[in-house]
């Protein structure tokens, strides 16, 4: 687990390419965190596009999108060049308040979360599948966004009160309960995500607060 000292800390909705609003919200903090919700579609490497951000030393981090892995460009732009930010399925402290990223989509070939899985694990489905489809020695390209059962066990293996993911929780109307379950089973009292490009405030059973955010809207969480 990472850990950092220092706030604020600011989680942005899909930028989709459009990266000035984030710019503009963090030039009226001190540094701190930024988590981006997936969806960056970079153009340029990750590190160029908010060099401001990495110059005057904000700890970047990142969960993956499904459009963040529709090219190769656009993956390279994010995980090539900045792989450490990655939270997908880690858990980070800044100022006492522990966050975890669930990046990704659910999609029906690898697990519909009401149904059983068809594949628990990244390596039970990558040897399912011919040699030919293998993308850089590893899953193919279109799978790098997938949302594994894996995923789901190695988050239960902690405790944190923010889950950032890209998929939203059953407060959204194309939302699954999977995600609902995960946070009530690891103590989170809040969930924060993107995919949907909707700003929405919403309450899940147990008192789970939910904020969907929209396209490049920012949100300063609040620390311990």
């Amino acid at each position: 687990m990472a850990v950092a000292e220092r706030g604020p800390v600011i989680a942005a909705g899909d930028p989709h390419g459009n990266f000035s609003p984030i710019l503009r919200a963090c030039s009226v903090h001190e540094s701190g965190t930024l988590i981006l919700l997936g969806d960056c579609e970079l153009r340029v490497p990750l590190r160029q596009m908010l060099a401001p951000l990495f110059d005057g030393g904000w700890d970047v981090r990142w969960i993956l999108g499904n459009k963040d892995a529709e090219t190769e460009a656009a993956f390279d732009n994010l995980v090539a060049d900045f792989p450490e930010g990655d939270i997908g399925t880690k858990v980070i402290e800044v100022a006492g308040l522990r966050i975890a990223g669930l990046g990704g989509v659910f999609k029906p070939r690898i697990w519909c979360p009401d149904d059983p899985p068809n594949f628990n694990t990244r390596r039970e489905f990558l040897l399912s599948l011919d040699v030919r489809e293998h993308w850089r020695g590893g899953l193919p390209l279109w799978h790098r966004d997938s949302i594994f059962p894996e995923d789901f066990a190695a988050l239960e293996q902690s405790r944190f009160e923010v889950l950032v993911s890209h998929e939203a929780p059953s407060s959204h109307r194309h939302g699954c309960a999977a995600i609902d379950r995960l946070a009530a089973r690891v103590g989170a009292r809040l969930v924060v995500h993107g995919h949907h490009h909707e700003s929405y405030a919403a309450t899940l059973a147990g008192g789970i607060q939910v904020r969907g955010l929209a396209v490049a809207e920012t949100l300063v969480l609040a620390t311990a």
